[in-house]
């Protein structure tokens, strides 16, 4: 095997394991929350995306990972209206996992990256989109949005992802 093909390898084998490994991050939490509910899928989570664009608001379906319905609310994903009694209450919100033991309590620390559609989605739901960092290996949560990471942020690394 050639040196690149080695390198191409284990990138990706990297990227799937960052990839799972969130993903077991954030339905672990998930699961924990009573009034959280994984992101909706297929027609269900188009039915919340053409709700919230009735009340003006757009954002992509990869801006969040979860919801919350808060006071046990409860809403069929299939059923518009259903959606629209409830959708000025939906919290939406965004996972991000961490698993290094360099990560402090208070997640200094922490390095992840911010995508456009999650930065844009906090600035129309403002209140209403919250970022929760979960580290598995203590099980410590912090609730926190956008504006307040980039207001906490030691250091950006502003870049463009291209898809050809």
């Amino acid at each position: 095997m050639k040196l690149l093909e080695i390198i191409k390898s284990k990138k990706e084998h990297l990227a799937r394991q960052a990839n799972q490994t969130g993903a077991e991050g954030d339905s672990l939490l998930i699961a924990t929350m009573d009034d959280w509910l994984p992101r909706p899928k297929g027609k269900k989570l188009k039915n919340l995306l053409a709700s919230l664009e009735g009340i003006g608001i757009i954002i992509k379906r990869s801006s969040f990972d979860a919801i919350s319905l808060p006071n046990s609310k409860e809403v069929d994903f299939d059923d518009i209206e259903s959606i629209d009694f409830v959708i000025h209450e939906v919290i939406f919100i965004e996972i991000k996992t961490a698993n290094q033991d360099r990560v402090k309590d208070d997640f200094s620390g922490f390095f992840f990256a911010l995508t456009e559609s999650e930065i844009s989605a906090s600035e129309v739901l403002g209140d209403r989109h919250k970022v929760i960092f979960f580290n598995k290996k203590t099980s410590n949560t912090l609730v926190t949005s956008v504006p307040e990471i980039i207001s906490r942020a030691k250091s950006t690394n502003w870049q463009v992802s291209v898809q050809l």
